[in-house]
């Protein structure tokens, strides 16, 4: 692979896509599935470690593990090894998935207003605050 197609690995083509091809669609095909904006979220948390993203997701395993490969190949996570013996490895947002931590945040702010009743009892008690920098 060259360095040009390892980089855009993340990237869609327009013209490739269905119906109005724009960036929103594009992005879709890249994070519009349900657990890959949870595992971001989840990693933006400080979830760094396969079973805290697990936990935190409620996901099944198999589908956490096919997500953050699937993130990790468009260049929105980064995998770090921790461990060698048997090889285990921390996910960190890159540059491309902190750009997406704003687009969680309109999310959590729209689904307040419009998709959770207002007197949930778990409303007030779900804290998002992303982390600043993912060290």
């Amino acid at each position: 692979m060259t360095p040009t197609a390892q980089r855009d690995v993340g990237l869609v083509a327009l013209a490739s896509l269905p119906g109005r091809p724009c960036a929103i669609a594009a992005s879709l095909e890249v994070v519009g599935e349900r657990w890959a904006l949870l595992v971001v979220r989840e990693v933006g948390l400080g979830a760094r470690r396969f079973n805290e993203i697990v936990e935190g997701t409620g996901a099944p395993r198999d589908r956490i593990a096919s997500r953050l490969a699937t993130l990790v190949e468009a260049g929105v996570l980064e995998k770090r090894q921790y461990q060698s013996a048997p090889p285990r490895y921390e996910y960190h947002l890159t540059p491309s998935g902190r750009d997406l931590l704003p687009v969680l945040e309109a999310l959590l702010v729209w689904g307040r207003r419009h998709a959770v009743s207002p007197d949930d009892p778990d409303l007030k008690r779900r804290r998002w605050a992303p982390l600043e920098e993912d060290a």
